[in-house]
């Protein structure tokens, strides 16, 4: 196999992972005093200097993609935090050359009215709370401008009384010849002309999240003759506008996902037609809800549009289709809620928050908030005395997050987290990660009790995750299965902790075994399945951390240990990467371990069932190696060579480290500028909940 290449383009040096932070910055959000200022002050001034995470936020979709000069979109993150309550102020920062993040405080009226305020580069301009409010008038992004991100706002009421109002072109968000702009968590609305204009060549875009209503012509795209907008909506809510929903001309790319066009009934604001593929677009529709639409899907003969996953209910007229488009995923990671889960996802997570949280997507704050603890405890004070009797009591597709709070013990039990339950915490609350233990000991060769066979490797494990946004902290998951004492057992392997799920996050546990500790995978091969974990202690010999996952070791030590006859021999990783994703990450962690030098390999490549499809990938960066890595760190597997896949290192240390050669591959500092922390975890920024 050739040495991947992805067409896909990350972010590169400027990157910022808001992980590592004062919990108390990365989960408070943004308040009226989110930034240290007090209500009375009615001036602009400067926030203190740790920037907390909304205000350090990077863009997913097209606005992710490195492009043009620019890596991805990440606003006003490397200036000043202002805040602003009068249109004079915002003029001012929103238009100067240098970055800003700039937090709207309160109800700006525009004067005149209709005026489009003209946005530079290098801007974040956010709503604090949900008091950011511009009436009368919006933003304008003209030719060149780039790096704009507008979060959390009301933007409103520059209706003239025209519905098809040709005199007034007062929009929201106008852009004229600018790139990577992004425009989250907003609720647009009653403007005299469109609510979103992407113009004249406007370029890697993403809309999401964002609630318009109340207008005419809401979200057009193009208005010029080249084939060039790059453009991502998704988990938008579409209620109550006629047209334009939106109507795209001409798009490169245009992806659509997630969204929930509604023709809300009995109201005076009829649907005339949904999304529009028009002139040379090329457009990708999936898993979005068309509730109620007239035409709610039309194509131009000259467009393609491709759908996959949607759904609609109460429509009529036209629902077309037809050519092939591109695969998105060429171009960046991106996860697929269900279509039947829209409305309801969308009626309750678009629009401005209250606090706004660390990823477009989630709002932490009031998550955290709405939590429910479950309480588990061996000795009967808790409500369980088995962590797996806690995940039960956890409701079917529970929408907030559940912590279930684990006394110290030692909980000698298998647990699974079924896909169904997601936004679950497993939280040890011992004074130490070892006071808290789960532990078991089957091993892949272990029969079953009902006699049905052997558990194999993935059921071996002492704790299975299957559902997304699982965290875990301040514990250790445990697999003690004796190999000495089973040696005529066939099938060795055995799993402390397996992750079959999106954004996983691991904060502060111990994870140890022997052979195959940590199974980091995916709900299917087609699937994104992104795990961080920080400040933890991987603990095994032979291929103990593998999988297919997109997966970070972060700030954490990998403690090498002998075999069950006491010798020194083992491999630390053993990827199964599928092509075009990203494989594991260590980065700014320490490698160590009571084993003889020489002996250990940073990993091998694993071809899952001999598939040569697959491209696995590990990166050891920023990290301290002892001298049980082996001089030629890489080997071999299963008739696969390592060569043909990607096995790479960057600025390690320690008497295990070594100069590059074609036998230890080093990245350049251009190569390792596209393998940092953030472009793993594409857009979604971990955070304690």
């Amino acid at each position: 196999m050739s040495e991947h290449r992805s067409t896909s383009r990350h972010r590169g040096s400027r990157k910022f992972l808001a992980v590592g932070l004062p919990v108390a910055l990365t989960t408070a959000g943004l308040l009226v005093n989110g930034v240290g200022l007090a209500p009375q002050q009615a001036s602009a001034a400067t926030a203190a200097a740790a920037a907390p995470a909304w205000a350090t936020a990077t863009a997913d979709g097209f606005a992710s993609v490195d492009a043009l000069g620019q890596n991805g979109t990440y606003g006003g993150r490397d200036g000043r935090i202002v805040t602003v309550r009068t249109q004079a102020d915002l003029e001012k920062y929103a238009t100067a050359a240098e970055p800003y993040v700039i937090v709207v405080a309160g109800t700006i009226t525009m004067n005149p009215v209709g005026k489009e305020i003209k946005v530079a580069s290098d801007k974040t301009i956010v709503g604090s709370g949900t008091s950011g409010h511009i009436v009368g008038g919006g933003f304008f992004l003209g030719q060149g401008v780039h790096n704009v991100i507008i979060r959390n706002l009301t933007i409103r009421d520059a209706y003239q009384g025209v519905w098809n109002d040709k005199e007034h072109d007062f929009d929201a968000v106008q852009m004229d010849g600018a790139h990577h702009v992004w425009i989250d968590h907003n609720d647009l609305r009653n403007m005299a002309d469109g609510l979103i204009d992407v113009r004249k060549d406007s370029t890697y875009v993403t809309v999401s999240w964002n609630e318009l209503s109340q207008n005419n012509k809401t979200f057009g795209i193009g208005w010029t003759e080249n084939v060039t907008t790059d453009i991502t909506i998704h988990h938008n809510w579409f209620r109550e506008t006629e047209q334009r929903n939106p109507s795209t001309d001409n798009a490169a790319h245009a992806h659509l996902y997630n969204n929930f066009l509604e023709d809300v009934a009995g109201t005076s604001i009829n649907s005339s037609y949904g999304n529009y593929s028009r002139g040379g677009t090329r457009m990708v529709l999936e898993n979005s809800y068309f509730q109620g639409m007239k035409n709610p899907v039309i194509k131009d003969a000259t467009a393609t549009l491709v759908q996959r996953g949607n759904v609609f209910s109460g429509t009529s007229g036209r629902n077309e289709s037809g050519g092939t488009a591109f695969d998105p995923r060429t171009y960046y990671a991106y996860t697929l809620d269900k279509a039947a889960d829209v409305p309801a996802l969308l009626r309750s997570g678009t629009g401005p928050r209250t606090t706004i949280g660390t990823t477009a997507a989630t709002d932490v704050t009031a998550k955290a908030a709405a939590a429910t603890t479950l309480t588990v405890a061996k000795d009967g004070t808790g409500q369980y005395k088995t962590v797996q009797a806690a995940v039960n009591a956890v409701p079917a597709n529970n929408p907030s997050r559940v912590v279930v709070s684990i006394k110290p013990g030692t909980y000698r039990e298998t647990v699974k987290v079924p896909s169904n339950k997601p936004h679950v915490t497993f939280q040890g609350t011992g004074g130490s990660r070892k006071d808290t233990v789960i532990v078991y000991n089957n091993a892949a060769g272990t029969r079953k009790p009902d006699g049905s066979g052997t558990y194999g490797t993935s059921g071996s494990a002492t704790v299975a995750v299957e559902a997304d946004d699982f965290q875990a902290r301040n514990l250790t998951v445990s697999n003690d299965f004796d190999e000495g004492a089973n040696q005529s057992l066939s099938g060795h392997q055995a799993v402390a902790l397996r992750t079959a799920a999106d954004k996983v996050f691991l904060d502060g546990v111990i994870v140890e075994g022997d052979q195959d500790t940590l199974l980091l995978d995916t709900a299917a091969k087609d699937r994104l399945g992104r795990v961080y974990v920080t400040n933890s202690y991987v603990v095994g010999n032979v291929d103990f951390v593998f999988g297919r996952a997109t997966a970070v070791l972060d700030r954490s030590v990998i403690t090498l240990k002998k075999r069950w006859d006491g010798s020194s021999a083992g491999y630390i990783t053993a990827p199964s990467t599928a092509a075009n994703r990203k494989g594991f990450l260590i980065a700014n962690s320490t490698v160590n371990g009571d084993v003889s030098d020489r002996t250990f390999y940073l990993g091998r490549p694993w071809h899952a069932g001999g598939d040569a499809s697959l491209d696995p990938q590990t990166t050891v960066r920023n990290t301290t190696l002892s001298a049980a890595i082996r001089t030629t760190p890489w080997t071999d597997m299963s008739g696969f060579s390592w060569k043909d896949d990607r096995f790479a290192e960057y600025r390690n240390t320690g008497s295990g480290s070594g100069s590059a050669s074609s036998n230890r591959p080093h990245l350049t500092d251009a190569q390792a500028a596209d393998q940092e922390v953030a472009d793993w975890l594409a857009g979604w920024t971990p955070t304690a909940s």
